[in-house]
C-alpha cells in the first residue's frame, strides 16, 4: 500500500515522493540500459527522459501488472527512441502486453528480417515466452523474473537457456531452407 500512496503523491506533484521514486527505481533501470550502451551520460539522459514520462503519466497508470513494469517499458521505449534519433536504422522489438502477436504501434518502418524475429519470439510459449521476452527484452535479471513468475532463479535460467536453443534451431532451419531454396 505505501506503493499506491507514492504514487498518488506523484499524481500530485509532490517533488519529495517523485524524488523518492526516482531513487527507488534509477538502478533498476540503470541495469537495463545498460545492456544497450556502456556510456553513463547517454544512460543518465535516457533514464531522466524515461522519468519525464513517468511522471508526466503516472495518473494513467491503471494498477494492471507490476508499476515497476510500467516504469521499465517507459524507460525501453525511451531507450529505443534515443538510440533511433542516433541511429535512424536500429531496430527494437517493443512487445505490446496487451495482446502476444502485437509489436508498438509505433513501429511502422519495419522490414522483413524484424517481423521474422518477432514471428519466431512468438512462437515461443508460455514460461519460455515470459522468462525470455522479460530477460533479453525487458532487462530482467533472472533474481527478479524468479520473484515474478514465482519460479526459481535456476528455473528462469533454465527457461531461458531453452527458449534460446528454440530460437537458434528456428533460425538454422529458416538458414537452412533460403539456402537450398526451401
Amino acid at each position: 500500500m505505501e506503493h499506491i500512496a507514492l504514487i498518488n503523491k506523484c499524481i500530485l506533484n509532490d517533488r519529495k515522493a517523485q524524488e523518492t521514486l526516482y531513487k527507488q527505481y534509477f538502478p533498476k533501470m540503470y541495469i537495463m540500459c545498460r545492456r544497450y550502451t556502456q556510456d553513463d551520460d547517454k544512460i543518465c539522459q535516457i533514464i531522466n527522459d524515461a522519468f519525464l514520462l513517468v511522471f508526466k503519466n503516472i495518473s494513467k497508470f491503471e494498477s494492471k501488472g507490476s508499476f515497476e513494469g510500467w516504469i521499465r517499458r517507459i524507460t525501453f521505449n525511451s531507450l529505443a527512441d534515443f538510440f533511433r534519433k542516433e541511429n535512424k536504422n536500429m531496430k527494437f522489438l517493443l512487445l505490446e502486453d496487451n495482446h502476444p502477436n502485437c509489436t508498438n504501434q509505433s513501429r511502422t518502418d519495419t522490414n522483413d528480417d524484424y517481423d521474422d524475429i518477432l514471428s519466431k519470439i512468438n512462437t515461443l510459449s508460455g514460461s519460455f515466452k515470459e522468462v525470455f521476452i522479460k530477460y533479453a527484452i525487458e532487462g530482467y535479471n533472472h533474481k527478479e523474473i524468479g520473484e515474478k513468475l514465482q519460479i526459481s532463479e535456476g528455473t528462469s535460467k533454465w527457461y531461458l537457456s531453452e527458449a534460446r536453443k528454440k530460437l537458434q534451431l528456428l533460425f538454422q532451419n529458416t538458414k537452412a531452407s533460403l539456402e537450398y531454396g526451401g
